[in-house]
């Protein structure tokens, strides 16, 4: 069942699943739970978080941002909200600059898969894909449509399963309050229509932590063989 992208002649490749989504959507939750199931059933698994191994010149970005536009550090959470100041400044400039950095993450990604040793790891799962930073482009403007689908088609592996997690804007601020509220919604708008544009999403639709996992274990089930017990256990490996 793993793609034939991710294999070459005489050697294994591991299935790739990637979890995309608005920033509170629960993804960092849904990872832990799906590692935790996966390594119970007797899988290996690594993570790779795009922003930390992919994305090209993370410092450069962050300190652009921080001191051009004032972006506040950090991680927003309910008791300490951020003010961010970066995908959601909408410079024409900057929608220009990001479809050429999003072509290089882009490139980088499909190095990153291709050429690291995986040997012994039977599963990759990406905290974000280059799916969330196509979902941040203009995408009602036709060449950015193309742009985004080209990239999200052709220059990246596809992943065995891309999982879109859907979620409530004013729930997910309220998890993770970092952008406006206006932002969130847009956004999730946009993802949206990425979705519809590549044809190679699976959308999970807003059902709370449990619903969400269940739907999420339904569509894994039809790649890999997940052990029953395992499967009773999942209230031990949430987090917040």
């Amino acid at each position: 069942m793993i793609s034939g992208h991710m294999r070459s002649a005489g050697q294994h490749r591991p299935l790739l699943i990637s979890f995309s989504g608005i920033d509170g959507s629960g993804k960092s939750t849904q990872i832990t739970m799906l590692r935790a199931i996966l390594e119970q059933s007797g899988y290996r698994t690594v993570l790779l978080a795009f922003w930390d191994d992919v994305v090209v010149g993370t410092r450069f970005r962050e300190g652009f941002v921080h001191k051009v536009y004032k972006s506040e550090r950090g991680v927003g959470s309910p008791d300490r909200p951020v003010q961010r100041r970066d995908k959601n400044v909408r410079k024409w400039y900057l929608n220009l600059a990001r479809h050429a950095l999003y072509l290089l993450d882009a490139l980088n990604l499909r190095r990153v898969l291709r050429s690291a040793d995986y040997r012994g790891i039977d599963v990759i799962v990406m905290d974000r894909y280059i799916y969330d930073e196509l979902a941040n482009l203009p995408l009602g403007n036709k060449l950015s449509q193309r742009f985004a689908k080209w990239v999200g088609t052709r220059v990246v592996p596809q992943p065995d399963l891309a999982l879109l997690l859907d979620a409530d804007p004013d729930a997910a601020r309220a998890r993770k309050p970092e952008y406006p509220l206006d932002f969130m919604r847009e956004c999730r708008r946009w993802y949206a229509r990425l979705a519809d544009l590549l044809g190679t999403l699976t959308v999970i639709p807003p059902s709370g932590v449990e619903g969400a996992h269940q739907a999420i274990l339904a569509k894994i089930q039809t790649l890999l063989p997940l052990a029953e017990s395992s499967q009773g256990e999942v209230e031990l490996h949430r987090s917040a």
